[in-house]
């Protein structure tokens, strides 16, 4: 399924500022909110197309990526997938307000009890420079809250179960009435839940979640970037109550390599050779990233700093698609220390020079004399 253009559904120029797309979405939030349209499955899918491309837009490093690539350039990063309208509430509670329904306090609609979604959390994966060229599996070792299984999440010990609070009546809200308004206040008995738990679990204290040691495994793409994001749905801390659990946010450092530098998808090599393979030409063996050796021809006349290019010897494109190319940088070594018969070989070629400038060096000589 082809996916609509972003800008197009919230209806924003490209140059649109952060202010402006906020503006927007929010304009068309409160359009297609499903509270507003109850039962209405276009305005639902209008209302989950805005928070997603709200949710690329307002970020200055996906919008980034977006402008790039467009929708490719999103595959394999942080950016959320909305199942559920909860999920929308969730992620942009300034939007909505907190609590998602942004009309309750027009509309006075119904009240909205959601369980706290779990924190989220984040981790370093450090990998080598080749096993960018190939995606590597990374197993995180971690200490999170988990679901409790001695309670199923409810908090209550086994056997019984939550009740209704009595200060509120099970809504959550204690409601106040002054004049024609009507004031709403989260309930300071039950914190907003609409239940008590008269007898906590043991295993969790009443809280439903508790640490526990994990063991995650990551599946690191090839051709992430060093300094990249990777986003593992789900994998964060469980949600009180049974809510959805967060999400672990993984931040990649690859290490520095010896021999090789990363430039975008290429990949560069920086490869000594003497003044008279360069003169004369030669083959040379170029290392590559997975450790393969590639032969390469140095044309008769290479100067110092030409650079050779490989296909298809760099790193694969991060979408799945193409690689980049090893780059053979030239460096033409000048000899320090000389044999008595090297200098001799050399000081004769030093003398034939003269009789034969060498193009370079006669071009140069020539623009001199235009200035003098």
């Amino acid at each position: 399924m082809i996916k609509e253009d972003y800008y197009k559904v919230l209806d924003v120029g490209k140059g649109a500022s952060q202010d402006e797309i906020k503006r927007t979405y929010r304009k068309m939030a409160l359009k297609y909110h499903p509270d507003k349209n109850p039962g209405d499955k276009q305005a639902e899918a209008k209302f989950k197309a805005a928070a997603e491309a709200y949710e690329v837009l307002s970020d200055p490093e996906k919008r980034k990526r977006y402008d790039q690539f467009g929708h490719e350039g999103l595959r394999g990063g942080d950016t959320r997938g909305f199942g559920n309208f909860e999920d929308i509430f969730d992620a942009f509670g300034d939007i909505f307000g907190g609590g998602g329904s942004i009309f309750e306090e027009f509309f006075g609609g119904r009240t909205r009890q959601t369980s706290k979604r779990g924190a989220s959390l984040r981790c370093d994966i450090s990998m080598e420079f080749k096993d960018v060229a190939t995606g590597i599996e990374k197993t995180i070792e971690l200490t999170k809250n988990d679901f409790c299984e001695e309670c199923r999440g409810t908090g209550a010990r086994k056997g019984t179960s939550p009740v209704s609070c009595p200060y509120c009546k099970g809504h959550g809200e204690i409601h106040q009435r002054q004049g024609f308004f009507t004031l709403r206040t989260t309930c300071p008995k039950c914190q907003g839940s609409g239940k008590l738990i008269e007898t906590p679990c043991k295993k969790c204290s009443g809280h439903g979640v508790y640490p526990k040691k994990s063991s995650i495994k990551v599946q690191v793409p090839a051709g992430i970037e060093d300094g990249a994001r990777l986003r593992v749905t789900g994998q964060g801390e469980s949600g009180a109550n049974g809510a959805q659990p967060g999400d672990l946010y993984c931040d990649i450092h690859v290490q520095p390599h010896p021999i090789f530098q990363r430039q975008d998808y290429d990949i560069i090599c920086e490869y000594p050779i003497t003044f008279t393979q360069a003169a004369l030409g030669c083959e040379i063996e170029v290392p590559t990233i997975l450790g393969k050796l590639r032969k390469v021809r140095i044309p008769a006349g290479t100067q110092s700093d030409e650079v050779i290019p490989v296909k298809g010897e760099g790193i694969p494109h991060v979408r799945g698609y193409g690689k980049g190319n090893l780059l053979v940088h030239i460096v033409v070594e000048t000899p320090s220390k000389l044999t008595p018969r090297q200098e001799e070989l050399l000081r004769e070629f030093a003398e034939s020079e003269h009789k034969n400038v060498t193009p370079k060096q006669k071009s140069f000589f020539q623009k001199v004399k235009k200035l003098f």
